[in-house]
């Protein structure tokens, strides 16, 4: 099983998987531990700031579970390395990535190859974890990153421009209202304070917090395993076959 991204989302998808017994991850993501992360991601740690997010993360998860086999890979998942990291070896991917155009390329390649993929929306300019949803990436709404991802889907990789027409790719995101920052530092729900591609860091980007993101890695890895199971399911029962 893949997680691509181990940020404010993705750390805690990990951790879940981890800790429901997955025997083996692998993680993906370049970059370091920020004291900026301290408030949404599971590695962000005293000691932790300025070493790699999937080396910290790996060392947690043999933490929680020794007999895991856990593959730390200190690289971007781009539509240039898809070939090389995302194989059909693995069981299952949960998107945590914040680039749209990686985030297309990742699940049209999962698609392609029947890899089951779990994909996540934005989780910044939240506070209420009790509107986050799973739905279906092409029935989502309130969610701008999600829009944007399944408009280049149908523009570059020919999915369906049917509205409601089921990709068979479950998306968590959340129906709350975004709150985008102001130049004074306050928030406002009208977005033009705010540029394209708004991320969550502090330099005038959405801000965020565990709450939410916590809950949409939770979210993204139940609906993993779910799949999982119930595709494990299936033979037996055709067989007759329990367990």
């Amino acid at each position: 099983m893949a997680v691509v991204g181990i940020g404010g989302v993705g750390s805690w998808a990990a951790e879940a998987l981890a800790r429901s017994g997955v025997g083996e991850i692998s993680l993906f993501d370049l970059d370091d531990v920020c004291i900026t992360n301290t408030n949404r991601q599971v590695h962000a740690i005293d000691g932790a700031v300025g070493k790699a997010k999937v080396d910290e993360m790996t060392a947690r998860i043999r933490a929680i579970n020794p007999a895991c086999k856990v593959h730390p890979v200190a690289d971007f998942v781009t539509r240039e390395t898809m070939a090389e990291y995302i194989t059909e070896q693995l069981d299952a991917v949960i998107d945590c990535i914040d680039s749209v155009a990686a985030k297309a390329a990742l699940i049209a390649w999962c698609k392609r190859r029947k890899i089951q993929i779990v994909t996540t929306g934005g989780a910044g300019g939240q506070v209420d974890p009790t509107q986050i949803q799973v739905a279906d990436l092409n029935k989502t709404f309130n969610d701008p990153l999600a829009a944007k991802v399944r408009s280049t889907l149908r523009r570059d990789y020919n999915f369906s421009r049917t509205p409601g027409r089921s990709y068979s790719v479950p998306c968590v995101f959340s129906t709350e209202q975004l709150r985008y920052p102001k130049p004074d530092g306050s928030v406002c729900q009208a977005k033009g304070f705010v540029g394209e591609g708004v991320k969550l860091d502090c330099a005038g980007g959405f801000g965020a917090v565990m709450m939410v993101t916590a809950s949409f890695g939770m979210a993204a890895a139940a609906r993993t395993i779910d799949k999982l199971v119930a595709g494990a399911r299936r033979p037996a029962e055709r067989t007759g076959k329990a367990g």
